[in-house]
This record gives structure tokens, C-alpha cells and sequence, in this order.
């Protein structure tokens, strides 16, 4: 085993995401003293302005709103004690079928290739021992989620690590939870008989991380961004039951080289120095 700590890579398409589905695990490992990397792909520009206000509405300016971005993302890096942050700088494409899809230096028009080779560079700088992105769908249909997923995929392969990769999940069982507690709240929708289950197959997710120790920071980490809609539901919850649907985040691992039981409560597991 080498004397270089850990280092633990997570891969996300926008700010704001590092917190959702890695940010315990970014904040838990960092106490643990592990190295831990940041890398944004795109700049957000298409997300909300000021007081809401949606891209191509007056009052939205684009590159005024990556820069607000950018500010927030680095209070929540802060926040969850992240070692380093690299933004790839690529324009957000916006959701599916948008114009921004295929405008220039937009992420989803950006051959995979030509940013699969900057992140591989990144890679082959802070040598990940575990890495962190999302599944092919980009969890859920987003066009920067699921270039992420393939240029973190490919750029993997060009660098010849890590030894780890995992893909985050949301367990149906969890979705499940979620949606009870909107509709306890008034905010969402009826459960239906044929409505369509959301999530992984909880049998299918290989890891399960308790991030209960950290969720101060997590939840510090989501209100930085508070220019942005997203986690209003979540911050909306309190701390108490914000702990109480945000304390395990759950990983599915698509590359291995450890050994490591397929079942694990640790990312670093088959990574760590034997205990005498």
C-alpha cells in the first residue's frame, strides 16, 4: 500500500449536484483525511436568475448567473470540506430538446473524446482511488448527466484508473419515502396504481454509505446554492427530516479491481491498509 492518502474523485454535471448524491460522502471521507476532488463540468448558466427567473425570460442573463454559480459552488465545497474544485467551464445545455443542447462550448454538443481526454488529465493528476458519476441515463434524462456519465466512462479508460468507479443511485425504497413525505406535505402528487417506480432496484445498489455524521455540513452545503430551486423541497424539510431522508447515499460499483465484497458500507473498501 502506498503512503499517498485516498483520494476519492466525484464527476458532476452542474453546481449543486456535487451535494444531492455525493455530498456526504464528499463531506465523511474528508474528515477521514481523504483527498477529495470536485470536478464540474458545466458552468450552470441555465439555471434560475434572480427570483426565479428562467433562461430566454427577461432578466435572465446567462453569464451572469454561472457567475453566481460558480460563488455558490465554491461555499458549498467549502462547506463539505473539499480539498480541491475543478470546473471544466463548458456552457450547461439545458434540459432535453433545448436550444442550448446544441449551441457552441455547450457540454452536450461537445465531443465526448475532447473532454474525455481533460478529464483524464485530471485523472492522471490527483490519481483517484475511487471515482464517482452518474448512470448512463444520467439519473434521470438530463443531457449534462449523461454526458458526464460518458466522458467520466471514457476518460477512465484513457487514464487507466482507478481502481474503483461507482455510479450514484437513488434506491426505489428511498424514492418511495420521498414521495410519501411530499404527499404528507401537500406538495405532491396522488400515489397511483400504475404509476411508473422511480429509482434502483434497491438489490441492485452495492453500496450503502452512512453519511449521518456529516449532515450539518450536507445541508449547509445545499443552502450555499440558494439561488436555485432544486433543493428547496429538501432545505424545506428542516434538519431533522432533512437527516432523516438524507443520511445513506447509495452507489452502484461498475469497475473494480480490489476484490472487494460487492456488498459495502465503505467506498475505500479492499483500498485501506490492513489493521495489525
Amino acid at each position: 500500500m502506498s503512503d499517498r492518502p485516498l483520494t476519492l474523485m466525484a464527476v458532476h454535471a452542474h453546481p449543486d449536484d456535487e451535494v444531492t448524491s455525493t455530498g456526504g460522502a464528499l463531506a465523511r471521507y474528508a474528515a477521514e483525511g481523504v483527498t477529495t476532488v470536485v470536478v464540474t463540468c458545466t458552468d450552470g448558466r441555465c439555471g434560475d436568475g434572480p427570483n426565479g427567473v428562467k433562461p430566454g425570460e427577461p432578466g435572465h442573463d446567462p453569464d451572469a448567473v454561472a457567475a453566481i454559480r460558480r460563488r455558490e459552488l465554491e461555499a458549498s465545497c467549502a462547506a463539505l470540506k473539499v480539498t480541491h474544485l475543478e470546473m471544466l467551464g463548458y456552457h450547461d445545455s439545458g434540459m432535453m430538446g433545448w436550444a442550448a443542447n446544441e449551441a457552441p462550448r455547450s457540454f452536450w454538443s461537445t465531443p465526448v473524446a475532447e473532454a474525455a481526454e481533460r478529464l483524464a488529465g485530471l485523472i492522471r493528476h490527483y490519481r483517484p482511488d475511487v471515482v464517482i458519476t452518474y448512470d448512463q441515463n444520467g439519473n434521470y434524462g438530463h443531457p449534462d448527466h449523461i454526458q458526464a456519465n460518458r466522458v467520466t466512462m471514457a476518460a477512465v479508460e484513457l487514464a487507466g484508473g482507478p481502481a474503483k468507479v461507482y455510479w450514484s443511485a437513488v434506491p426505489r425504497s428511498t424514492m418511495r419515502d420521498v414521495g410519501e413525505r411530499m404527499r404528507e406535505l401537500g406538495i405532491g402528487p396522488e400515489e397511483s396504481a400504475d404509476q411508473v417506480e422511480m429509482g434502483w432496484p434497491d438489490e441492485e445498489i452495492t453500496a450503502w454509505i452512512d453519511v449521518a455524521g456529516v449532515l450539518d455540513q450536507k445541508f449547509d452545503a445545499l443552502s450555499a446554492h440558494a439561488s436555485q430551486g432544486d433543493g428547496a423541497f429538501f432545505l424545506g424539510l428542516g434538519r431533522e427530516l432533512f437527516a432523516t431522508v438524507m443520511g445513506t447515499e447509495c452507489y452502484v460499483r461498475v469497475r473494480d479491481t480490489t476484490g472487494a465484497p460487492a456488498r459495502e458500507d465503505d467506498l475505500f473498501a479492499g483500498l485501506r491498509p490492513a489493521q495489525p
